[in-house]
């Protein structure tokens, strides 16, 4: 069956301390969708009999997985000049001719990238779909040690096939001229800024939004929830992508309270935040 809401992209296995766990845009957005009450399709790759594809797999209702002979695998290095961050394992890539055909008509698509797996010609394939791309995967590079840096990302080729583009001020901490340059080449733009809520562009205008100030424990997660949430959103708001930004901001605020995909948010999560809306 066709889905509501269909996610491309890697999960991965995150290397903590408390032992190899689930992350990744795909597994937080596949939970926080779950609880729209929307049907989940997801197109991922992993390594054969990967066991935390079984965390995921109550919130999608169709599942690919593409073999790979790794799954994509993060360690993230804290030093006293902040974080450093490691690959330790790269998936499959995911190309045009791995969406299943019936897939093609899902209403939501949301492009999830992590480890520049996703071709970016996806993006053209789905005509009648609202297609959101996450950036920040198509914004890292690697050297031969896994170590993580920055990679310049700006193709409008690309992104005239893309409705909506959200990333984090800090995705593009190394070259922040690009925000203009996203602002200018996309219908809509979102750019989160934490606890300072973020900026709207929509066609260049730019229209801030604020988020709800509470007490972090933990902020892994919540720019997928809000991106998750932003979409997702459109089929309960009629498409209204400024009361849909104003939901995602309050279930990304939630999630900071709360640590790993925990964070995502409840049913009557959702249900509150679209009636304070409404």
């Amino acid at each position: 069956m066709i889905p509501d809401y269909l996610l491309i992209g890697h999960i991965t296995a995150d290397l903590t301390p408390s032992g190899r766990q689930l992350g990744g845009t795909v597994s937080y957005a596949a939970r926080a969708v779950s609880a729209f009450g929307l049907r989940v399709g997801a197109l991922t790759s992993a390594a054969p009999d990967e066991p935390l594809l079984d965390e995921i797999r109550p919130y999608i209702h169709d599942l690919k997985v593409l073999p790979a002979a790794a799954t994509s695998t993060f360690e993230n290095i804290y030093e006293p000049a902040g974080r450093v961050q490691y690959v330790r394992g790269v998936a499959a890539p995911i190309g045009v001719d791995d969406i299943p055909p019936g897939w093609l008509n899902a209403p939501l698509v949301h492009l999830a990238p992590l480890t520049g797996e996703v071709d970016p010609r996806i993006a053209d394939c789905f005509k009648q779909s609202t297609v959101m791309l996450t950036l920040q995967g198509w914004l890292r590079r690697w050297d031969s040690s896994g170590r993580v840096s920055f990679k310049r990302w700006f193709d409008p080729a690309v992104l005239q096939a893309i409705d909506i583009v959200v990333f984090s001020e800090e995705d593009i901490r190394e070259a922040p001229e690009l925000e203009g340059e996203f602002a200018r080449a996309v219908k809509h733009l979102f750019v989160t800024r934490a606890e300072r809520g973020g900026t709207y562009y929509q066609q260049g205008e730019a229209i801030p939004f604020t988020t709800p100030q509470v007490q972090q424990v933990h902020p892994t997660g919540a720019g997928d929830v809000f991106a998750s949430a932003l979409l997702a959103s459109l089929l309960r708001l009629d498409g209204d992508l400024w009361r849909a930004a104003q939901v995602a901001a309050r279930l990304a605020a939630l999630s900071v309270t709360r640590v790993g995909l925990d964070s995502a948010p409840t049913p009557a999560e959702v249900e509150q935040a679209l009636a304070e809306v409404k």
